[in-house]
This record gives structure tokens, C-alpha cells and sequence, in this order.
């Protein structure tokens, strides 16, 4: 397994596939995954223009070619987890571009293996040192 095989975030066909439909109405979109309160802990879909990513926002990965943030202090609990974003029946947060549409996007995850973890903290420490 190499280590660009490793994705923080994923997405099923059926995500895959609204996001496109969102994408030819709306233009390029984003994902922010969202912390709790009034919309629980769904990820959140925004047009890029409408949504301002903060200083302290870490990018995950993209999903259907949509960049996917979640702040820094969301990401130190989950930084051990692969985020699935799947597609399910139901609502979709107030000021998310799924509502309206009987289906929502939900985020599932599974643990990454050790092997795994240890590969993307290589990985990572590399881009934190070619950055710096």
C-alpha cells in the first residue's frame, strides 16, 4: 500500500453522484463537517463563494473533486478515522445544498490500521517540513 492510497475522506457512488448534480446547479462546492448543534454532525455542503474557510480549518482530502474542511480541534478526535460520506434518506442540514431533497449526507468512518496511521504521519510530517 502506498501512502497517497490512503485518503482521509471518501465518498460512496451515491454521494458521488449528488455532489455532481450539485456541482452542474450550483458550481464548485465544498464540504465543512459539521461540529454539532443545530445540524448535528453532518457534513455540510456549501457553493465555495457562500462559505469562508477559517485559518483554523484543516483540509482532509476532496470528494467528487469538492475540497472537504473540518476544524482543527474536530480533527485532533478524529484524525485516527477515515471520514465515508454516504448518501441516506432523510433531511439534509438547514443551510446545506442536500436539503430539500428526501436524502441527506452522512458521515460514517473506520478506523485506520496501524500501518496506516504510521504512514500518513510520514506522510504528513514530510508536507509539514517541505512547507516550512
Amino acid at each position: 500500500m502506498a501512502d497517497a492510497d490512503i485518503l482521509r475522506v471518501t465518498a460512496t457512488p451515491a454521494a458521488l453522484e449528488l455532489i455532481a448534480t450539485l456541482q452542474r446547479e450550483h458550481g464548485p462546492v465544498l464540504f465543512h463537517q459539521s461540529g454539532g448543534c443545530c445540524d448535528g454532525s453532518s457534513p455540510m455542503c456549501y457553493p465555495q463563494g457562500d462559505y469562508l474557510v477559517g485559518e483554523n480549518d484543516v483540509l482532509l482530502g476532496a470528494i467528487g473533486g469538492a475540497p472537504f474542511y473540518m476544524s482543527e480541534s474536530q480533527f485532533e478526535y478524529w484524525k485516527h478515522t477515515q471520514l465515508i460520506i454516504d448518501l441516506v434518506p432523510g433531511r439534509g442540514g438547514m443551510f446545506s445544498l442536500d436539503n430539500g431533497r428526501d436524502v441527506r449526507f452522512l458521515t460514517r468512518s473506520r478506523l485506520f490500521s496501524d500501518e496506516e496511521s504510521e504512514m500518513l504521519q510520514r506522510r504528513e510530517s514530510q508536507h509539514s517540513e517541505s512547507a516550512s
